[in-house]
């Protein structure tokens, strides 16, 4: 059997979620989006109350709530807020779930932990892409080569959310180049000074402007042998680097589709009340079937990408291999929808939509990203296509 009813404890944290965006992240969305300043204050309010760590393990001192269907529903609801806040939120997930992805016991024993101190936030940063290496992630550059009991890490990583800024970077670097991802591995980085260890240009960008992007520079970085995730090859949890780079950015996709969702949400809602009180040609504009139809498929649309995301959710929890691209379907539709969602709602409200004074320009804005970051919406469709191609149905 099928149901879509939500627990009492997901209404619960739903409602949490909901009632932040709304008192704490939505008043000062247009500030932060204007300035480009990183929200430490709210990301802090965020993490007191739990938002940043419910769904970690407890036995490492996170919430326990393992149910991803929870963690979409908040991160839908931080995005509907303002999507670079709720990255600045939000950004710590995806260090932590590599290292949940491929990391040993005492690993997670000694780092999972540090993110969940309710008062001390820490946040963490992913080092993948690289200047020359996006899509492509076999053609890494940054090298990492043995030197006793630690490795040396050299390269340049290119838009990494918290890069610079974190407490703990998570960084792959290649140990053989000519094994493509196979030569892959990601190692830790538990200090933001570690000698070598830089940030390098900040980026200035067209959408989600409150979430801190970066470049990582590593200069001759010396990590401990014992900070690369999965350990050495032959160990008995050993985890090979492009396997848990892979793992985590699939467990990561449903939930950039719940954040896609959420400014698509926040788009549709406003165009439709607008929609309701502008009056053209003696009638609500709502009343107008170009208008009332835009507002149709929007709806219909958010239904159908939240579905999907969903069944992702669903398939994480019992244990479903993603065999058909699941994840991958659920954030490529939920991005593309959000980029179609803020241009009508721009449509809608017409000229008002396009001046800064009404908040649908920057819903735009940063829908835009959620059709490139954690793989384009073109890869999407080639891992979907692979997927179908090996499985069929």
């Amino acid at each position: 059997m099928i149901d879509f009813e939500l627990t009492p404890e997901q209404r619960e944290i739903q409602r949490l979620a909901r009632e932040f965006a709304e008192k704490e992240i939505r008043p000062v969305a247009a500030y932060f989006d204007e300035t480009e300043e990183f929200p430490w204050e709210i990301v802090r309010k965020a993490h007191k109350i739990g938002l940043t760590t419910f769904s970690y393990p407890e036995e490492y001192g996170g919430g326990g709530i393992d149910d991803p269907i929870t963690s979409l529903l908040v991160s839908e609801e931080l995005a509907w807020g303002c999507a670079g806040i709720a990255t600045a939120i939000n950004g710590t997930h995806l260090p932590v779930a590599a290292i949940m992805a491929m990391g040993t016991t005492e690993q997670k024993k000694k780092w999972i932990p540090m993110f969940c101190d309710p008062d001390n936030c820490k946040i963490g940063a992913m080092g993948l892409t690289e200047p020359g290496a996006g899509s492509d992630v076999s053609s890494i550059q940054t090298t990492a080569r043995r030197e006793g009991d630690y490795y040396v890490l050299n390269g340049t990583k290119q838009f990494i959310t918290n890069g610079g800024i974190a407490d703990i970077h998570v960084v792959f670097a290649t140990l053989d180049r000519s094994k493509g991802w196979g030569g892959v591995a990601a190692f830790l980085i538990d200090d933001k000074n570690t000698p070598g260890l830089s940030m390098g240009r900040k980026e200035k960008k067209m959408g989600v402007r409150a979430s801190h992007t970066a470049q990582i520079i590593l200069e001759d970085v010396r990590v401990p042998v014992e900070n690369r995730l999965g350990g050495e090859p032959g160990d008995p949890e050993y985890v090979p680097g492009y396997i848990g780079g892979l793992k985590m950015l699939e467990h990561t996709r449903p939930g950039v589709a719940a954040s896609a969702i959420g400014i698509a949400r926040a788009a549709y809602e406003y165009a439709l009340e607008y929609a309701k009180q502008r009056i053209q040609f003696g009638k609500p504009i709502i009343e107008h079937q170009a208008v009332a139809f835009k507002l149709a498929d929007m709806a219909t649309k958010i239904d159908a990408a939240r579905l999907l995301a969903w069944r992702a959710g669903w398939m994480r929890h019992k244990g479903i291999e993603f065999k058909r691209g699941e994840g991958s379907m659920a954030k490529l539709f939920a991005g593309d929808v959000a980029m179609e969602t803020t241009i009508n709602a721009i449509q809608i409200l017409g000229g008002y939509g396009y001046i800064k004074e009404y908040p649908v320009e920057k819903w735009a804005r940063d829908a835009k990203i959620y059709q490139i970051w954690e793989g384009t919406a073109e890869i999407q469709r080639l891992v979907i296509s692979r997927a179908i191609a090996k499985y069929g149905r």
